[in-house]
């Protein structure tokens, strides 16, 4: 299915490293949210037995996501698998392996970005939300960071330092 998509303009100013590195901000966000869910203690009472380490593992769920988008971001902005693999205690063919089905799924997406969901009549995007509608996803993020990130005065902490396309002539 290589349909166009609603959103295939606004990706086109991006570099693929900036819609990987806008992926893992995504990823990220949700880690830092999931984790300040574990902070306050007044709703204790209010969770059953056992909640809070379903949270807890819910933060090694978003944990994992946000380590396969950071591989993926430092393929795209040329790291080598050595380098990744020496970040994780393990080679560079292992690395690779570990990390090759992500990222073919990654590459993949740019050519067919819709599959069929299981009824066959809804349309499922293949990039991670961030990196499908990376303008939208900019501005919450930018926004997210301004809010939470005390030592940052940017008016845009996040799409600022992405490195977009090229426009063409």
């Amino acid at each position: 299915m290589t349909e166009t998509t609603p959103y295939d303009a606004d990706r086109a100013r991006f570099t693929r490293q900036a819609l990987a590195r806008l992926a893992l901000c995504d990823h990220a966000a949700a880690v830092a949210d999931g984790a300040a869910g574990l902070v306050a203690t007044g709703n204790d009472p209010d969770t059953g037995p056992g909640g809070r380490v379903s949270q807890a593992f819910q933060l090694i769920e978003l944990a994992e996501r946000a380590l396969v988008s950071a591989v993926t971001y430092e393929r795209e902005r040329g790291s080598s698998w050595a380098e990744i693999g020496q970040y994780l205690g393990i080679g560079p063919a292992e690395a690779e392996a570990r990390f090759a089905a992500d990222l073919g799924g990654w590459a993949t997406a740019f050519d067919v970005p819709y599959r069929l969901d299981v009824t066959g009549r809804k349309r499922v995007p293949q990039l991670p939300t961030a990196a499908y509608d990376p303008v939208s996803a900019c501005g919450r993020l930018d926004t997210w960071a301004r809010n939470r990130l005390v030592l940052v005065d940017d008016k845009h902490p996040v799409g600022s330092g992405l490195v977009m396309a090229t426009p063409e002539t």
